[in-house]
């Protein structure tokens, strides 16, 4: 390259600047880089050696990222505090409160002057903004949680050469200069040049959107940051990191990503929507009737003086009026609509993925951690999932006999030895690092090819001299559907050699002939094949993995001259000459069988599916707990992938819920199982660390990769990565996932108790007297208590393993089971009825009905301390949906003991020192004693209604026979099946009218009002026991 030609460097440092590197890989063209020498030139200005890579120091380090940057990208600065509060302001309910504790705030004190009038405005605001501050933070919280999370699943850590040695590094630090291999399904870290000249298929679709494959070679070297590699292997060189790659701009663009809404997420939000249309309707009426009575003459203040009339009261005074209407109807709506479900989803999420990333799972995507409640089936690879994957040779044939220890080289012939070191060595992707002034040396590589060349070692492998004796022409990459990989090579004499490496029956079944122990080329009979696939099958009954190594020599005229060529050229797979025949053992996970039966135990089917012979498979799934005896090693629980991938649609779908072991599967094969298990509508968790794994993890419903063995495109394909690649672990994610679903339950049902209980208290008051017992102030405080305190206290209890003796949680459950309709209707009858006989004229020890002002605070005081407690105490019964000892656990869980604890003092201090603020009149400790048992009552009665026996079958589902059955009567059709009840709902619609009217004529006492309530829940037990 003559002086004129070459570009003038830009860098003190190194020969190259990092403006002519970012030249190359935008414009990608090859005679621009022939101007720099090619890929060796570019090695040289970047001071690194194509076969040993950069020397790797902190000094070395420290340089190249001063000159060419770090492989990082600007981050998108984190959302503060104060955008919670804004997007927290933006709920139309609390906006309209916020106005109209302005307006009242204004009006107050224009009529009162400063020092009372700003009470009624200035409570209902700060009691606004703490719900706003409080939901903020909650939210805050979760949004800093999730992005760390996002920042830990990016972290993917990949293997490098440095000095000579292969070594793992997170993508983020690699730098200019790294020598990087690259395997099927590895993501491009950095912009590169291809080092080898094995050609490579890249997926590109990352940049372009498009699924392009596209061939790189000698002609086409360049490698753009974030593609894939679809086929080949091979090492590049890294010429551009970070911003200085299109990859990189493109992830600092978009790099904030959003918080996904979960499938849970979405099904709340529609039970949340059908309660808010309902809440809404109610408080619409409310606010109609209130306004009627207002503006008709017919409330009164407390004096007894009517509020409005006609022509005589002051405009401030008659907006005063209205205006505080208003606010005490949107505050039902605060209390009424359970809005705050979907945020619950969030912290039991942010909960569970604190819990899980301390027992290192990461989860990728946050439906996963709630879907695996619901898992029914776990599709379990075998290889590194099930076992260590620490594979070792324990067993080798070779010259057709057996080699005891295998690693006696002595016993293999000169001529075999020299072959089969020549095949170990270049057939491989993995290396032998021998360091300097050491006598132990270091492999790299996957587990498979680690132990044949640990072997290749123990029989008198030099890797370095072995591969410097022979140049490869072409590979043929290891495929998982072919299961076998090979190399074509060219030794110092021109000869040429075609060595293979594979699943040890799809070689043999490829080999004519064999090397014997005296280096006689030898046929292979029959005889011969049969005792070679003896030792497989022997072999494969000990759980070995068998492998068989074979080549043939070829003639320089006829080795292809092209790419296409040797695509097409099979005939280069067939008459192989057999050289061995090796037995890896790799143990089984400690725990694993113990595992695998508590996965079983709990209603989860394991399924394994692995490339390994069928033999193998079976006794591996033995010796885990998959198969419980060989009795069960039949068809169609025991299956080849090949007999799988031959049925037809239909056929694989009635058969894949069969399935026990699946041996010698290919990726489709693990695919077409995945889709036709969820056909069948089941939920599918499927574990993996291999390239492989890929299509099986990102089809099923869950996908969970090994953290550490994992390959990257399985980790990328998953949805939970096992950081410690436990298999156990998996048994801490279904526990998890069925947590969050119980910790929602009984959120549910606690948030639906008193939404419901607060709006049949103000429609029953509203409409038979035209006031509402529990005021703007009081109703925010109990939204408190219902939303951010019993999302923190419920969502948060930790799992139990009472909930692995449950079956899994079905796709289609309703998120309110009968159970909790059960629970919630015991709870709501009484408390309404309870508290409605306190408010109209009831009496109870201690309290007579006052007409004087502080007689109706008082009781309003005692409404709202009862109500409150109420739910205090139920929230202890929320715990337990279907337990009697609801107690169980609860000193262990500090934080539900806290949030009670506070709440209780939070009560009393609202009760006995913000009267100004809530409009409430201190209690003496026989009034605190009353309601403290009118709420202690709610445990015994929850105790009591748990002996009601509920139907299995959905209430909805009930709901749609009883309408369908209603359809086939007005069609004329004959319906002899479940028939509604009309005769029970006539009587429960006489026993509301009864219980109304009694109401307004104020002579309704709390035996009436319970043996209302009493007469209706034993209409709905007979309808239980004639309709089961």
């Amino acid at each position: 390259m003559s002086e004129t030609t070459t570009p003038p460097p830009t860098n003190s440092e190194f020969g190259i600047g990092q403006e002519q590197l970012c030249s190359l890989s935008t414009e990608q063209s090859t005679a621009a880089l022939e101007l720099y020498g090619g890929v060796v030139g570019i090695s040289n200005l970047l001071n690194t050696s194509l076969a040993k890579g950069i020397h790797g120091d902190e000094a070395d380090l420290l340089r190249r990222r001063r000159a060419f940057g770090s492989n990082n990208y600007p981050r998108w600065r984190r959302k503060g505090f104060l955008i919670f509060v804004w997007e927290a302001c933006k709920d139309p309910t609390l906006l309209i409160l916020l106005v109209s504790a302005a307006i009242l705030l204004a009006l107050g004190i224009k009529s009162k002057g400063v020092k009372e009038g700003w009470y009624d405005g200035g409570s209902i605001a700060f009691a606004a903004f703490i719900v706003i501050v409080v939901t903020a933070m909650s939210e805050y919280r979760q949004y800093v949680q999730f992005h760390d999370t996002n920042e830990k699943k990016r972290n993917i850590h990949l293997e490098v050469i440095r000095g000579g040695r292969r070594v793992k590094i997170s993508i983020y630090d690699i730098v200019v200069g790294d020598v990087i291999p690259l395997n099927i399904g590895d993501q491009v870290p950095a912009d590169g040049i291809l080092i080898t000249p094995h050609p490579l298929a890249i997926d590109e679709s990352s940049i372009h959107g498009e699924s392009i494959i596209v061939h790189k070679d000698s002609r086409a070297p360049f490698l753009m940051s974030g593609c894939r590699v679809q086929d080949g292997s091979g090492t590049m060189l890294v010429i551009g990191v970070g911003i200085n790659t299109e990859w990189g701009l493109q992830m600092a663009i978009s790099s904030d990503d959003p918080i996904e809404e979960t499938p849970l997420q979405a099904r709340l939000n529609g039970v949340a929507t059908f309660f808010g249309i309902v809440g809404l309707s109610v408080t619409a009426v409310i606010l109609t009737v209130l306004l009627a009575r207002y503006f008709t003459g017919h409330t009164r203040n407390l004096d007894g003086n009517v509020q409005f009339i006609a022509g005589k009261t002051r405009a401030v005074d008659a907006i005063h009026g209205a205006v505080s209407i208003v606010t005490i109807a949107v505050t039902s709506i605060v209390v009424a609509v359970p809005d705050s479900l979907p945020l619950t989803v969030n912290f039991t999420l942010a909960f569970s993925l604190r819990k899980l990333m301390a027992s290192k799972i990461l989860v990728r995507k946050l439906f996963a951690c709630e879907m695996m409640g619901s898992a029914t089936v776990i599709c379990s690879d075998k290889t590194g999932t099930l076992t260590m994957n620490q594979m070792i040779v324990v067993e080798a044939y070779a010259g057709g006999r057996k080699i005891d220890p295998p690693s006696n080289g002595l016993r293999i012939s000169p001529k075999l030895q020299s072959l089969l070191i020549e095949g170990v060595a270049q057939n491989t992707n993995g290396n032998v690092y021998l360091p300097e002034g050491c006598t132990g040396i270091e492999i790299s590589g996957s587990p498979t090819e680690k132990a044949i060349l640990h072997w290749g070692v123990q029989i008198g492998m030099d890797f370095e001299a072995a591969r410097s004796e022979s140049s490869i022409i072409h590979m043929f990459p290891f495929n998982a559907e072919k299961k076998r990989g090979g190399v074509a090579i060219q030794k110092a004499d021109h000869e040429i050699h075609i060595h293979w490496k594979g699943a040890a029956e799809i070689i043999l079944a490829r080999c004519t002939w064999y090397l014997d122990t005296n280096d006689h080329l030898m046929e292979m009979s029959g005889e011969k094949m049969a005792f070679f696939n003896q030792i497989i099958e022997d072999m494969a009954a000990k759980s070995l993995r068998c492998v068989a190594i074979a080549y043939r020599p070829w003639k320089k005229e006829d080795i292809p001259v092209n790419e296409e060529q040797w695509a097409h050229s099979s005939i280069l797979e067939d008459d192989l000459i057999l050289l061995a025949i090796v037995g890896l053992k790799d143990p089984c996970r400690p725990g694993i069988k113990t595992t695998v039966q508590l996965c079983q135990k709990a209603g989860v089917k394991v399924i394994m599916f692995t490339g390994d012979n069928i033999n193998t498979a079976k006794a591996i799934a033995l010796e885990c707990g998959i198969l419980s005896s060989f009795d069960n090693a039949i068809e169609p629980c025991v299956i080849e992938g090949r007999e799988f991938r031959a049925l037809t649609d239909e056929q694989r779908e009635e058969i894949a819920e069969k399935i026990v072991v699946m041996g010698r599967s290919s990726p489709n094969d693990k695919l077409l199982l995945v889709e036709a298990l969820r056909k069948r509508g089941h939920i599918i968790a499927v574990i993996g660390d291999g390239t492989n794994d890929a299509p099986a993890l990102y089809e099923a419903d869950v996908g969970l990769a090994m953290g550490i063995q994992g390959s990257q495109i399985a980790i990328e394909s998953s949805d939970i990565i096992l950081m410690d690649d436990n298999f156990p672990s998996i048994l801490k994610v279904v526990k998890w996932g069925r947590c969050i679903y119980a910790n929602l339950r009984k959120f549910i049902q606690f948030n639906l108790t008193i939404s419901v209980t607060a709006l049949l208290i103000n429609v029953v008051a509203t409409l038979s007297s035209g006031d509402i017992p529990l005021n703007a102030v009081q109703l925010l405080w109990v939204n408190l208590i219902m939303d951010t305190l019993g999302a923190l206290a419920l969502a948060t209890e930790q799992p139990t393993n009472l909930l692995m003796n449950l079956p899994p949680v079905g796709r289609r459950e309703p998120l309110i089971s009968n159970t909790m309709w059960r629970n919630i209707l015991i709870q709501v009858v009484y408390q309404v009825s309870v508290l409605l006989a306190l408010n109209f004229q009831g009496s109870i020890p201690g309290f007579t009905h006052d007409a004087t002002d502080h007689g109706i605070k008082l009781k309003k005081t005692l409404i709202f301390d009862a109500f409150v407690l109420c739910q205090i105490f139920n929230e202890f019964n929320a715990r337990k949906l279907d337990e009697f000892n609801i107690f169980k656990g609860v000193t262990r869980n500090y934080l539900f003991m806290g949030i009670i604890g506070l709440t209780v003092v939070l009560q009393f201090i609202i009760v006995e020192f913000l009267g100004k603020f809530t409009s409430t009149v201190r209690l003496n400790w026989k009034q605190w004693f009353i309601c403290v048992i009118i709420g202690f009552i709610s445990w015994p009665l929850g105790c009591l209604g748990k002996l009601i026996p509920v139907r299995h079958t959905p209430i909805n589902n009930k709901f749609r026979r009883i309408l369908h059955g209603r359809t086939q009567m007005q069609s004329g059709q004959s319906t002899t099946g479940e028939r509604p009840s009309y005769s029970k709902l006539v009587i429960c619609c006489y026993l509301i009218v009864n219980l109304f009217s009694r109401f307004q004529r104020r002579r309704t006492s709390t035996h009436q009002v319970l043996y209302c309530s009493a007469v209706t829940c034993f209409v709905y037990y007979q309808d239980f026991q004639i309709n089961p």
